[in-house]
């Protein structure tokens, strides 16, 4: 072909990236690769071969790591946390950027290495993932020396289990480790079985960078050296994969004591407006889709477009669709590579050949013999197509219409999932009108697939909890320092044996939507004095009563768009309402535990003042990202919040926990003390003269062990809150897992000082959104 002939065609000739220095140091190794172990590599056990899914050609063979090699890794890392936890910031600030400064010098190694073991083309590894791996550690390595002055009081989880998915190989272990390390904690690491050598690589460099001995391990596996590690004696789990294995871990860290962070998977909105720039929202597709063959759980696979413009739209993109090249993903002129294994391709393969709804348009790109799978596209699909519900995590995409803002809305969230969304519109006033509705983490306007180590990144519903980037995703490796003791039970005081009032008043009430109500089963527990005395009756909750205070509390979803100015005035007013009454409340709490209750009546009220106070002012971030824009973290309510208050405080620990959930646009279902209802059962009258809105608060009085099963179950409740006396972790944990809401199991704290309030506190109560909005040219 001459050079007039390739001007003329504009056609793309062959641009090879050499694997020669990754060949290499395969070969240095023998291609034989054990666990990383106390800053060694240990002898290969049973081993299995990872390949390049271009063609099929095996690259190593990496060990199975045993139960054997997760303990003696767990075993490296206690061992060298309590000295790595000790060194000043600064210090281990230094051992991040030394980290970071090796991925740059080792850049092109990674690469290449990255694109043949996991199949995605090297431009995206080259210009995309290994700068990120850098910017993580640089980043990292800055908030390690700003720790101890920004955090003041907050010590390292400990050992942490890591488990990390195969699309993002390098990536995905510098989002987990960087901030494990930052934060003083050690760590045990486990890369996909598809995609191990970026992380052994990463391993040695970690001994250029001096990384002390035990650090740093990482051990090598399918799902059973998964589960073995999820089982091991560590502090913390992260977890990046799927939704299924990310319910069985919480079932499997249920009750343990230890901290969990998911990020799981996802059906992301692509929502298309009819004033949008249209070729740039094909080319943001092509981007969140094909480039890295549909195997990013955040990509907007499930395309949304304005009715309008849907067929001029979808010609657009199945134009630019057939122009993707597909190939060798070594090649720099190569837009799609392959996918990671034969099993994910027959994965895809099956679930859209069962497909019988829409229109199946494949891409006219030459297909390539290998683990390669064509751009798809398939159009007219219902909302309830398995297709537009479930993950195929590959190059397809499945599409449908909308007419409004609204429907757009209603179909964005018509799924069980809440990664990310992207929005495309000119009119920025209709871009963050969308962002706060769309249940989502992560919104981009005008863009997608952005990140960056100062902008955090994680889910809610089914996709997870946890951020991983920013302050918000060291925190998540960090707790208050001093562990909580678990707390104690107190039982309620025995009736006497000759009451002077026996039977059950079955007038008792709860509190629900706003309204005293009767207990569903109509009955009520006569509760005693410290001294014997019959105070009243505490109506007894059950499942109905749950679901009729969980339904009242979906019905306040407009105090979360309240402004935040009103919710504080409302709580000020709470609070005015209950010092007015304060001496009632100190002789009721007097009456049931025989102590003075005037503290503890004024530390409520004090308390409430402190949340009307937070509640305009915990804000969010704009976070200084590479871009031209910002990325905006927000927070958010998480919804509806299920409180088991503690025993050793009746009415404090019930205000300290009602107060920073409601004053964050929260509704709350509230099981009180069960050994001093009274506390909760008097504070309806008060609520009631507040201008509290009906299902904002709600008060189910009873047995905290069987409610708790009822309210950790529950689908529409979004996190439970657990400071009840009873062990009741396990129990919740194992429940919250049908839907993976969030879970905080509190231990006894003194109420009345520090630990009773503050960011921690209202860190639960909210969820962080990160909205991306570029500008400019």
């Amino acid at each position: 072909m001459t050079t007039r002939e390739i001007f003329d065609a504009m056609s793309y000739g062959p641009a090879p990236e050499s694997a020669a220095e990754a060949m290499a140091w395969l070969d240095k190794h023998d291609r034989r690769f054990g666990p990383f172990i106390n800053g060694a590599f240990a002898a290969p056990g049973e081993t299995f071969a990872t390949k390049n899914p271009a063609t099929g050609e095996e690259l190593a063979q990496v060990t199975q790591s045993t139960g054997g090699d997760i303990a003696a890794a767990v075993a490296a890392a206690r061992r060298a946390q309590p000295k790595w936890a000790k060194l000043a910031g600064h210090e281990r600030a230094k051992y991040l950027y030394a980290l970071a400064r090796l991925v740059q010098k080792h850049s092109r190694l990674f690469a290449t290495l990255e694109t043949l073991d996991n199949g995605k083309p090297i431009r995206e590894s080259r210009d995309i993932d290994i700068p990120l791996v850098a910017r993580h550690f640089y980043y990292h390595a800055g908030l390690a020396q700003l720790l101890e002055a920004e955090q003041p009081g907050m010590e390292p989880q400990g050992v942490c289990g890591q488990i990390i998915p195969w699309n993002f190989p390098l990536l995905m272990l510098a989002w987990k480790v960087a901030p494990a390390l930052a934060a003083g904690n050690t760590v045990v690491l486990k890369p996909a079985e598809y995609t191990s050598l970026t992380a052994l690589l990463f391993a040695e460099i970690s001994r250029e960078a001096g990384l002390p001995k035990g650090v740093l391990n990482i051990v090598t596996g399918d799902g059973r050296t998964g589960a073995a590690l999820v089982g091991a004696d560590v502090d913390k789990i992260a977890f990046t994969g799927s939704t299924e294995v990310g319910r069985r871990i919480r079932q499997d860290t249920a009750g343990r004591g230890i901290a969990l962070t998911l990020e799981l998977g996802g059906k992301s909105p692509y929502i298309v407006f009819d004033d949008a720039d249209l070729d740039s929202a094909v080319e943001g597709l092509v981007d969140a889709i094909w480039f890295n063959q549909g195997q990013v759980c955040c990509a907007g696979s499930r395309l949304l477009v304005q009715e309008g413009v849907a067929p001029r739209f979808h010609e657009k993109l199945k134009r630019r669709m057939d122009g993707l090249r597909m190939g060798d993903p070594l090649d720099k002129c190569i837009d799609i590579g392959a996918v990671v294994d034969p099993v994910q391709l027959e994965t895809i393969t099956r679930m859209v050949d069962a497909n019988t709804e829409g229109e199946t348009y494949r891409a006219a790109t030459p297909v390539p013999s290998g683990c390669f799978y064509p751009p798809t596209l398939i159009t007219g699909l219902s909302p309830a197509a398995r297709l537009m519900q479930e993950e195929i995590f590959g190059p397809v995409l499945v599409s449908t219409t909308f007419r409004t803002p609204a429907e757009a809305v209603e179909l964005a969230n018509n799924t069980r999932y809440g990664l990310a969304a992207s929005v495309w519109t000119e009119n920025v006033n209709l871009a963050l009108d969308m962002a706060p509705k769309v249940k989502a983490g992560v919104v981009w306007v005008n863009g997608t697939n952005m990140f960056d180590a100062a902008a955090g990144f994680g889910g809610i519903r089914e996709s997870g909890f946890g951020r991983e980037g920013g302050w918000e995703g060291l925190l998540a490796y960090l707790k208050p320092a001093g562990k909580a003791k678990p707390a104690v039970a107190i039982a309620p005081v025995a009736e006497p044996a000759n009451p002077e009032a026996t039977g059950l008043d079955r007038t008792a009430k709860l509190y629900i939507g706003g309204k005293q109500a009767r207990p569903d089963g109509g009955y009520s527990r006569a509760v005693w004095s410290a001294r014997g005395r019959l105070l009243g009756h505490a109506g007894i909750g059950n499942r109905k009563d749950i679901r009729n205070a969980v339904e009242a509390a979906h019905k306040a979803s407009g105090w979360a768009k309240a402004p935040a100015h009103n919710r504080a005035q409302v709580i000020y007013y709470i609070a005015e309402n209950l010092s007015a009454r304060a001496e009632e409340f100190a002789a009721r709490l007097q009456a049931m535990t025989g102590k003075p209750g005037k503290a503890e009546v004024e530390a409520a009220i004090r308390r409430l003042f402190t949340y009307a106070a937070w509640a305009d002012k915990f804000d969010g971030a704009a976070k200084s990202v590479p871009l031209r824009g910002v990325a905006l973290a927000m927070n958010e309510p998480v919804g509806v919040i299920g409180a088991l208050c503690p025993d050793e405080a009746p009415l404090l620990g019930l205000v300290s926990l009602m107060g920073p959930a409601i004053a964050m646009g929260n509704a709350v279902v509230l099981v009180p003390s069960q050994a001093y209802p009274l506390a909760a059962t008097d504070l309806y009258q008060v609520l009631d003269t507040s201008d509290v809105p009906a299902g904002v608060v709600n008060i189910v009085t009873g047995d905290p062990a069987e409610l708790a099963k009822t309210l950790a179950g529950h689908l529409d409740v979004d996190a439970v809150w657990s400071f009840a006396g009873a062990d009741l972790a396990k129990l919740i944990e194992t429940e919250s897992a049908a839907n993976l809401k969030r879970t905080w199991i509190g231990g006894a704290r003194d109420w009345t000082g520090p630990s009773g309030e503050g960011r921690e506190f209202l860190r639960q109560a909210t969820e962080v959104k990160t909205v991306w909005v570029p500008y400019g040219e």
